[in-house]
């Protein structure tokens, strides 16, 4: 009788209904979204991919490195960077976006300029790329910039058969005044601009507006050690100008400037690190009549620039 109970258990027992769920897979779900939209759809994740690969992954450094990707936002924002040149790869533009006055501008821009792709993507995933600022639906992709090495712009002057005239920032933050100087050194016959990997501005959206365009002529390097770079261009022969409002030699009286020389400018709050104070040949001071304190980063760089450029005239 066991025998025969372990055949019976072997049997299929009685088939338990669908309970309907077979009728509900047959209704209508609506109209089926688009591929790009489809959670796991092989063209979402190759979407979310080219996204994910231009917000924010640099590439490999070069010899000078390369900052971060930077993220321009928002409609004003976006369309007074395509104006000004900001070098660009992405435009990412919200779907289902209420096109105003600015957004057609923005497009124009963007389409006129060549290189820049346009991408739409739904308002989460722009959410998500800015860290819930408000983009208003437009966000700008600016890509790393490219840095060259200190070393890089003397030897490029003398390749010229120039001196080298070339402006290191110290403790200098804001990326306007950065942009400033590069104008200025374009303007005066410069050779480049050399900021601290740290603590200090870098070539952001904000400096590429500044610099009107000369950005792009105009090199910026990027010291890991600004004391150990100047004392490079000492060996090299090069005069490390220092400007401080207690500097022992008058801006004038400097026979410097008509050689090879790196002019060094601080914050205008603290002024000149007491490292790099130390490493400069020669403080100088800028004569000011009318009783102010200070110039601002991109004020005393002009001024002493056209000093020497004058002077090698």
């Amino acid at each position: 009788m066991a025998a025969n109970n372990r055949r019976m258990s072997g049997k299929k027992g009685a088939q338990v209904g669908s309970g309907g769920q077979r009728r509900r897979s047959l209704e209508g779900k609506g109209p089926t979204p688009p591929a790009e939209m489809r959670k796991g759809h092989a063209k979402q994740r190759a979407a979310q991919a080219k996204v994910r690969r231009a917000t924010g992954r640099p590439g490999p450094k070069g010899r000078g490195g390369r900052s971060a990707s930077e993220m321009v936002v928002g409609r004003n924002p976006v369309v007074e960077a395509l104006r000004e040149g900001v070098p660009a790869t992405m435009l990412y533009v919200q779907q289902f976006i209420d096109n105003d006055e600015r957004v057609r501008e923005a497009l124009q821009l963007a389409g006129e300029r060549g290189g820049i792709h346009l991408m739409e993507a739904p308002r989460p995933e722009l959410d998500r790329m800015t860290n819930g600022l408000n983009h208003q639906g437009l966000v700008l992709q600016v890509p790393p910039y490219e840095y060259a090495h200190p070393e890089d712009l003397a030897a490029a002057a003398y390749d010229e058969g120039q001196d080298p005239l070339i402006v290191a920032l110290d403790g200098v933050t804001d990326p306007r005044n950065l942009g400033a100087v590069v104008r200025s050194v374009t303007a005066f016959g410069g050779h480049g601009v050399v900021v601290p990997e740290r603590r200090a501005a870098g070539m952001t959206a904000g400096a590429w507006k500044t610099s009107a365009g000369t950005a792009a002529r105009t090199p910026v390097a990027r010291a890991t050690n600004l004391t150990r770079a100047l004392e490079a261009y000492k060996k090299a022969g090069i005069a490390v100008v220092g400007l401080a409002a207690d500097g022992e030699i008058e801006l004038g009286d400097l026979e410097a400037l008509a050689g090879p020389v790196a002019i060094v400018v601080g914050s205008e709050g603290k002024g000149l690190s007491r490292l790099v104070g130390e490493t400069c040949d020669f403080r100088v001071r800028i004569p000011m009549p009318g009783g102010a304190e200070s110039l601002n980063a991109g004020v005393a760089a002009g001024v002493v620039l056209y000093e020497a450029a004058r002077r090698r005239a």
